[in-house]
């Protein structure tokens, strides 16, 4: 039988590119070679060569993190080339990524999500009126973004000032939303009509990182990360079922990840990941190895679930 030929592609321009690259050399080093062939490209330099090579690729897995990655862009050019590839679809992964979006689409299937104000480039920053509708300790993000580049915890006036503008240096968009003190929890989830969710894990920040930061996610030993989280059974179903409906309220495909925040009587949702990082210290390889998957079975679950949905769909 002739191996499935499997063009991993990470890297590209955005700045989460080093993560990409960590990501993408997991999956690489992953796939169980009796199976598949497997390639790598980077956008950044292989473009052409990925564009001249689509007649010898059966699937596309991109593990690009971040702008040109997980908002639709690779996706676009996949579709285009008629190339089937592992994850979301164009609009699917666009609309995940802008916070903005995702989060009203959240709220009109009543999930619940932190307050929130948008700016826009040019718009007058009223710190005041912030802290009057949104509390005394604000989250200040770019609506567009991964990873939590960009993203402030600030407590004063001027803190969010300085927040708008860190975020402006990646966005043209700018939400500031109510922070949510809390326990994080992130959701996994598998699968195309009938979803399979992951052993939950619980996040706790490390002292000296106020939240679930850049540095926090991706620095070892920065933050302890408890699989399965050490939750209540109805409170697990509860969540559970949160990341599935936020899986299916964004049209996600084969695979997703969903933070939340456990904060008293409610659980808020945060975001959506459709391409979730696969590093060493990520936590999708941890929840399936909770589940008892190793990272080659994890990987060829993935393409095997892109090559069966592709039979419907392309």
């Amino acid at each position: 039988m002739d191996k499935i030929r499997v063009a991993v592609i990470g890297g590209g321009w955005s700045s989460e590119r080093e993560v990409s690259l960590s990501s993408a050399q997991t999956v690489h080093e992953s796939l169980p070679r009796e199976k598949y062939l497997v390639s790598f490209y980077d956008p950044l330099k292989d473009l052409k060569r990925l564009i001249d090579d689509k007649e010898h690729i059966d699937v596309a897995f991109p593990v690009l993190h971040g702008r040109f990655g997980e908002d639709g862009c690779i996706q676009g050019l996949l579709k285009i080339l008629g190339i089937p590839f592992v994850g979301s679809s164009v609009m699917s992964s666009a609309l995940a990524m802008n916070k903005k979006v995702a989060k009203r689409m959240y709220s009109a299937a009543g999930l619940d999500v932190p307050k929130d104000l948008v700016l826009r480039r040019h718009d007058e920053v009223d710190p005041r009126k912030v802290r009057e509708e949104l509390g005394e300790v604000v989250m200040v993000k770019p609506a567009v973004e991964g990873s939590s580049y960009g993203i402030s915890l600030c407590r004063g006036l001027d803190e969010i000032l300085a927040g708008v503008e860190k975020a402006l240096e990646l966005d043209e968009e700018v939400l500031i939303e109510e922070y949510v003190q809390g326990t994080e929890v992130t959701c996994c989830v598998l699968g195309r009509r009938e979803l399979e969710v992951l052993p939950l894990i619980e996040i706790r920040p490390r002292a000296g990182y106020p939240f679930f930061t850049y540095e926090a996610k991706y620095e070892p030993g920065a933050s302890e990360e408890i699989c399965p989280a050490p939750l209540d059974r109805e409170l697990c179903e509860r969540i559970e079922e949160i990341g599935k409906r936020a899986h299916r309220i964004l049209h996600c495909r084969v695979w997703s990840r969903t933070d939340v925040i456990i904060a008293r009587d409610r659980i808020a949702v945060l975001e959506t990941n459709t391409i979730p990082g696969m590093t060493p210290n990520s936590l999708f390889p941890k929840a399936a190895r909770a589940a008892g998957m190793s990272l080659s079975e994890l990987m060829d679950r993935l393409v095997q679930l892109t090559l069966e949905d592709s039979a419907d769909s392309w």
